[in-house]
């Protein structure tokens, strides 16, 4: 009756509370669904054998009630035809029986009472069985969820970091395009500067002198800025003053 030892145990563990106070309430059910698999195929093998001893106990105890009432009734019928030393030995025997009779229905009672915890027993390991099954497939629901979740939040970081990539990227750009920047003004600050009186010289040099004065005083005279004068005029007024 190794099983029924036991019977405290089975009957006042709490499943729930178990799993509520476990760190991996998935690790803890795999765990505990074997153990209860163990003892509810204990309860199995020990059922038969521990209910066939509560019918023999109860046959027994019935036989023996029976063989009391026997005795009672052949002690009448002894008294009946007048013959009372068969009558004490009737009831003697009857007594007998009866004193045996308690010890009987005790074991009957135990055998009852043994029978009755098993069937307790396997129908809270089934009850424990069952619901631990039903949270079993909860847990592992909840768990693809989380790791889903989990999944698309590092799948969110990792688009957050392109876009502060984007946007380390735009200011590079924006620090390359001023380095060129300060790199194009030095280059027009590192230049000679502009010599006028020779650039006149090229432009006299041709011949082009008279012709481009002509040109500005025609310009001028158009926009009422001063009378056309030609140039020889203007020599003329030189060698005067």
């Amino acid at each position: 009756m190794g099983i029924l030892s036991r019977f405290k145990n089975i009957m006042a563990a709490n499943i729930n509370a178990l799993l509520d106070k476990a760190e991996d309430p998935a690790k803890m059910i795999d765990q505990t669904l074997r153990q209860l698999a163990n003892d509810l195929a204990d309860v199995k093998k020990e059922t038969a054998s521990v209910m066939a001893e509560e019918t023999r106990s109860r046959r027994e105890a019935d036989a023996n009630l029976a063989e009391v009432k026997k005795n009672i009734e052949l002690a009448r019928k002894a008294l009946t035809a007048g013959n009372e030393d068969h009558a004490r030995v009737f009831l003697n025997k009857k007594n007998e029986l009866e004193a045996k009779g308690l010890e009987l229905q005790k074991l009957a009672e135990i055998a009852q009472g043994n029978a009755v915890q098993m069937r307790q027993m396997h129908d809270k390991l089934v009850k424990d069985i069952n619901a631990l099954k039903s949270r079993q497939a909860t847990i592992k629901s909840n768990i693809a969820i989380a790791k889903a979740t989990e999944k698309v939040n590092k799948m969110g970081a990792a688009g957050s970091k392109s876009e502060g990539a984007l946007q380390a990227f735009d200011r590079f750009e924006k620090q390359a395009q001023e380095r060129l920047d300060r790199a194009h003004a030095l280059t027009a600050l590192n230049e000679v500067p502009r010599d006028e009186a020779q650039a006149l010289a090229e432009l006299y040099k041709d011949g082009g002198g008279a012709a481009l004065d002509d040109e500005l005083a025609a310009l001028k005279a158009e926009m009422g800025l001063a009378p056309a004068v030609s140039v020889e005029d203007e020599i003329a007024a030189l060698k005067n003053s």
